[in-house]
């Protein structure tokens, strides 16, 4: 096996969501994550899409991620709105609340630590 692993999604399976009906606030968003790696302790890497919607969202967990393309604005409670586009990268902490709006759908890739 391998030590290393790409970012080539064209032979996973996508797993589809949606925010949960009671965080929506507009639109009628969709999810796309191409799961890339999962490995011990609880980190998690790969590729998340969402169409336009806005929805309430809740960290628990620290994630960075690196915006592949689109526009989205994360908007932290009581915060000014992030806007971000192709090429932004962000760090969410654990506590973070606030809302995510996807303007234009949005692809990004990420790495999760639980």
């Amino acid at each position: 096996m391998a030590s290393w692993i790409g970012f080539d999604i064209d032979a996973i399976e996508p797993e589809e969501g949606a925010p949960a009906p009671d965080r929506l606030l507009a639109g009628n968003p969709a999810f796309r994550t191409w799961n890339i790696e999962e490995a011990e302790g609880g980190l998690y890497a790969g590729i998340w899409e969402a169409t336009p919607g806005k929805w309430r969202i809740v960290y628990d967990e620290w994630e960075y991620f690196h915006i592949l393309s689109g526009h989205s604005i994360v908007t932290e409670e009581g915060g000014s709105p992030v806007h971000l586009k192709g090429g932004d990268s962000m760090i969410l902490r654990p506590g973070f609340k606030g809302t995510w709006e996807v303007v234009e759908t949005t692809r990004k890739d990420y790495v999760i630590r639980l």
